[in-house]
């Protein structure tokens, strides 16, 4: 942190481009909460994850109140957004139990 209490945070040159994702499965056990980011694309036969989170439920909740957060900000700057495509919840990842 610096003299401000602002958390610095380095990102190395080989994550700095990140990872593109279009659909996540989230599953959970008492103590974790697994996140895998997947790509779907065309010609694909069954999407990749390519990359999974885990975090404590605590930070789950964290993650979820600050995407709330820059949601709404999104939303009140740009207006809202549409989700057209609503597929039916939950998805799960085959080996695991729902």
């Amino acid at each position: 942190m610096d003299e401000n209490n602002n958390l610095q945070i380095e990102v190395k040159p080989d994550t700095i481009r990140g990872n593109y994702s279009n659909l996540a499965v989230i599953t959970h056990s008492a103590s974790e909460f697994i996140l895998d980011f997947a790509s779907m694309l065309p010609g694909m036969k069954q999407p990749e994850v390519i990359s999974r989170l885990i975090m404590t439920p605590e930070h789950a909740k964290r993650l979820f109140l600050a995407l709330n957060d820059n949601l709404k900000k999104y939303e009140s700057t740009h207006g809202p957004i549409n989700l057209n495509d609503m597929r039916p919840f939950p998805i799960t990842p085959s080996g695991t139990k729902s």
